[in-house]
Parts: C-alpha cells; structure tokens; sequence
C-alpha cells in the first residue's frame, strides 16, 4: 500500500503564535482522513502546508514520497485542493470555469473532461448560469469538480459542507464515498461536523491548538465507544462489590459517583433491580454510546491522552 502523505515533527510559527506543534502523521493510499479540530486549531495552515501554500517553520512533509523539487512538482499534480473558498470566476459559467482550468492545466480532451466532471458533481444542467449566481452548495461543487479535473490520487476538503443545507451535505456525503470506491481517490477532510466526517471517514485525526493529539481507525473508535450502561450513585464502592460478587458484568469505576457497565445484553431493569435489593441509592442509570463529539472534547479535557 502506497503512502501518500508523511509528515513529521512540522512546526509553523506566526509571530504571536504556535499554529502547528510538532505535527506527525501519514495518510495511506485510499484512506479518508477526517481531520478534526474546532475552528482556530490548526487545521487550514496544516492543509496549507501539505499543499505549499504557505512554508512551515521545521518539519518534514513527505507527499507520494518526494524530496526535491521536481518530485514535488509531480507530487503536487497528482493532488487537488479546495482549501478555505473555491477558486472560481464569478462571471463565468460552471463549463466556462472548466474549459479555463483546462487549458491551463493542458489537461488533454478538454470537452469529454469538462462533460464527465460535471455530471460527476451533478452541474451538468447548470447551462448558462454564472458562477456568482450558484447557491453555496453549488460553488462547493464547482470547487471541487475544479480540483478532481486533473483526475488526481489525492484530494484535500477544507471544511466542504459548512453551511450546505441537509440536502446538500447528503448529496456531498455520496459524492465522497463514490470518488473514494470507484476512483480509489484518498482524501483528506478537515471539519468540525463531527456527524458527517463519521458518516464518510475510515481514519481520524484530532487537532487542538496546533497539536495532533490523537489518531485512530475509525474500527478503532467505534470499539472505544461501545454502548455501555452509566450507573451514578454516591455508593460506588458497595455498587462496586454488589456487581463484583453477584453479576459477571464488565464494569469501571470512571468517578467517583460513576460507574460504566459493559456487554450487549445487559439490560437497565435488572441491574437496577440488583443494586435496589442491595439497599444501592441509584441517582441516574441510562444506556451511552460515546461519539466523535464527545471523543474529542474528552481528549482535550485529558490534555490528549
């Protein structure tokens, strides 16, 4: 499996702040990496620097494995980006801003090109509409069709569906996925949609104040966050023993007025019949399945641990 992208220790300084942290991370050949972080984390100047946009301070980016210029250069072709607005002519059509894209690219065919990118982001009825007349989720579109139009390995969304509508963000949802299955495209997503990067990612990365606190598979996480049962009572100890000596059940005591049950089976009636018999005062008990929300702000309240 080829590696895309290494990245290692990257720092980039700014005069009164540390954007990026000592940043490592690879990305493997058909991954979606869903980068997550609240606004102000580091997330854009990360994907600035993977792309050359902007010179990170120290570090080492490695993409398709180039080291010099010109395996930089060839590097670069093989990625498309759309990172903070789309870069598209207001007075020009969806086709007309393909057809100018073409030609600069020297991409070859130019009118079967333009024709297949635009049914595959769904703008091909767009006719003589301009692009300072498309809705957000249109333009979102034509950014990235502008991106994928050198059909390239990898492709770079910074946060894509902000303020799509439901509709769209679905309609964006299935266009990744199909680039990711039927053009074996890798792709990065930086978000702080949680909900959605689940939806479509199969690995994670977790971003806070310029620091990759945390990467895991997305099998990974859905094994952490099991659904689990949330005892609280202000006996944990005594809940503890009952549990110990009468039940077979997995548990943790998380607090010192919580306690989180584990197993599939186990249902709330019973265990709170147990714990009444057993004179256990229960202030709260309820079924909980962690997700990638409130991952993140548990790894943040940890310091990233």
């Amino acid at each position: 499996m080829e590696t895309v992208l290494k990245i290692n220790a990257l720092k980039k300084n700014y005069k009164h702040q540390k954007a990026l942290k000592d940043v490592t991370m690879t990305i493997n050949q058909g991954d979606i990496y869903g980068l997550i972080g609240r606004n102000g984390a580091g997330k854009t100047t990360l994907l600035k620097s993977i792309t050359r946009m902007i010179s990170p301070s120290s570090g080492e980016i490695q993409l398709f494995g180039s080291t010099s210029s010109s395996e930089w250069t060839e590097a670069l072709a093989r990625t498309g980006a759309v990172i903070e607005t789309p870069v598209a002519y207001d007075n020009l059509t969806a086709y007309q801003n393909l057809a100018y894209y073409c030609k600069l690219r020297g991409i070859p065919d130019a009118k079967t090109r333009i024709r297949e990118t635009l049914e595959l982001v769904d703008l091909a009825d767009t006719g003589k509409k301009k692009f300072k007349q498309f809705s957000l989720g249109m333009k979102q579109k034509l950014g990235i069709a502008i991106a994928i139009l050198s059909q390239p390995d990898f492709l770079i969304l910074d946060e894509p569906i902000n303020g799509l509508d439901p509709i769209a963000i679905a309609d964006f949802r299935e266009f990744i996925l199909r680039l990711n299955r039927e053009r074996q495209m890798t792709i990065i997503i930086s978000s702080h949609i949680l909900s959605e990067l689940y939806a479509v990612a199969t690995r994670f990365g977790f971003i806070n104040q310029g620091q990759l606190v945390k990467e895991l598979s997305k099998d990974e996480f859905d094994a952490l966050s099991e659904e689990h049962i949330v005892l609280k009572t202000s006996q944990v100890p005594e809940s503890s023993q009952v549990l110990q000596d009468k039940t077979n059940y997995l548990f943790k005591v998380v607090s010192p007025n919580q306690i989180n049950i584990f197993g599939k089976n186990h249902q709330i009636g019973e265990i709170t019949s147990l714990l009444v018999q057993n004179q256990i005062n229960i202030e709260e008990i309820h079924y909980f399945k962690q997700d990638l929300e409130s991952y993140f702000m548990g790894l943040i309240s940890e310091g990233g641990n």
